[in-house]
């Protein structure tokens, strides 16, 4: 029997320490890191996405980061096809693939290796779609969803545009709901021997660890750096520049809202992120929460952890 390729994920809401455990853990048990990030694959686009820095990486080699221009089109299909090559990749010359981010939808679609074939695009019903959000807003297209698949309304928050479309797209292509299709999929057993981390603290000094990356983020350079993605000529109308960071910024620049109201809503737009994404992990199956606080804070504990958990399925 083919053994399965063991898969290693350290994940977790937006500014609890992914990415230093995530290299620290790769160094300890060998391996290399694919990026489960939305936006950290786009070039440019460095202090918002919290990028790894090379001196952080520690000589641990990344996958996904920096692998697209910002007007290119990185989405799930595109790290699932990417993700799955460069697991094969890691593994062929005896390293471990480890994935690290909080894109929790990307890592499911790898770790189960859901089909997310594309129906054949009817771009046109899609354009009407994204004319819609435009003129009528994003309300008026999740009410939409929400007649057709209550289900995918709830777990899909209505500034989630571009999820919001494919759920409908997806609708008015098979007649199926796509909340139908996700369950079956989820059902599916993977074909990695896995072990599946969610890194997590108590949530207020999750939101106190959120304040401080963002005024750090201010402190290096947002505003500079998205000033430059304008002189850049990136619109701001582009997927990538819907980020959290990014939108707020641009906002800011286009004298829709002070300094300040960007920065208040940036910081409660993350926050609001990290308990999607929270709410997103604790539906998933086979994962093993990981507390900073039952190992007392202390990151050299967990870390001692997470490599005694992954060691079992690599030995």
């Amino acid at each position: 029997m083919n053994r399965k390729i063991p898969l290693i994920i350290v994940t977790g809401p937006t500014a609890v320490g992914k990415t230093e455990l995530s290299v620290r853990l790769a160094k300890e048990i060998d391996g290399e890191i694919i990026s489960a990030d939305s936006i950290q694959a786009y070039r440019y686009m460095d202090i918002g996405s919290a990028k790894v820095r090379k001196e952080e990486m520690q000589g641990v080699r990344h996958y996904l980061i920096d692998e697209f221009d910002p007007r290119e089109t990185f989405n799930i299909f595109v790290f699932q096809e990417r993700a799955k090559k460069y697991v094969k990749e890691i593994y062929s010359h005896s390293k471990v693939p480890v994935i690290a981010g909080g894109t929790g939808f990307y890592i499911q679609s790898l770790l189960y290796d859901i089909d997310f074939t594309e129906e054949e695009n009817d771009l046109t019903y899609r354009r009407e779609l994204e004319a819609l959000a435009a003129e009528k807003g994003n309300h008026y297209l999740h009410e939409m969803l929400g007649r057709v698949d209550v289900k995918a309304a709830q777990e899909i928050h209505e500034n989630n545009v571009k999820r919001v479309i494919r759920a409908l797209e997806y609708y008015h292509q098979t007649g199926e709901k796509i909340s139908i299709h996700n369950e079956v999929q989820r059902e599916k057993s993977s074909p990695f021997d896995f072990r599946y981390f969610v890194l997590n603290m108590e949530r207020k000094l999750l939101y106190e660890r959120i304040e401080k990356r963002v005024d750090r983020m201010l402190e290096q350079g947002l505003v500079d750096e998205v000033k430059g993605l304008m002189e850049r000529g990136y619109q701001r109308n582009l997927v990538s520049m819907q980020g959290i960071g990014y939108k707020e910024i641009f906002a800011f620049l286009e004298g829709e809202l002070s300094y300040e109201e960007a920065v208040l809503e940036l910081k409660k737009n993350t926050r609001h992120f990290a308990k999607r994404q929270l709410t997103w992990f604790r539906r998933e199956k086979e994962v093993e929460w990981v507390n900073f606080e039952e190992f007392g804070m202390d990151k050299d504990r967990i870390l001692a952890y997470l490599a005694e958990k992954s060691r079992e399925i690599l030995f």
